[in-house]
C-alpha cells in the first residue's frame, strides 16, 4: 500500500475522501516532526513510539567509488 492508497482508505473509513483525509495526514506529519525537532518523544499508545536517537557514526564504502565514508 503506498500513499495514494493509504489516504483513500483513511478518506473512505472516515466518511470523506482522500483530499480531506490528505490534510489531516499532513498535519500529522507536521506536528509529529515539529516535536521530534524539539527533542520530545511521541507516544501514540497501542501504535507507535516516535523519538530521535543519535548514533555513534559508521563507516561504510561507496558502491561506485570504494571510497571509504562515514
Amino acid at each position: 500500500m503506498n500513499k495514494g492508497d493509504f489516504l483513500k482508505v483513511m478518506g473512505d473509513k472516515a466518511g470523506g475522501n482522500a483530499a480531506q483525509a490528505k490534510k489531516y495526514y499532513d498535519a500529522f506529519v507536521d506536528t509529529l516532526v515539529e516535536a521530534l525537532k524539539k527533542g520530545e518523544k511521541v507516544q501514540l499508545l497501542g501504535f507507535a513510539t516516535f523519538e530521535v536517537r543519535n548514533r555513534a557514526a559508521r563507516e561504510g564504502i561507496n558502491p561506485l567509488t570504494k571510497q571509504k565514508i562515514k
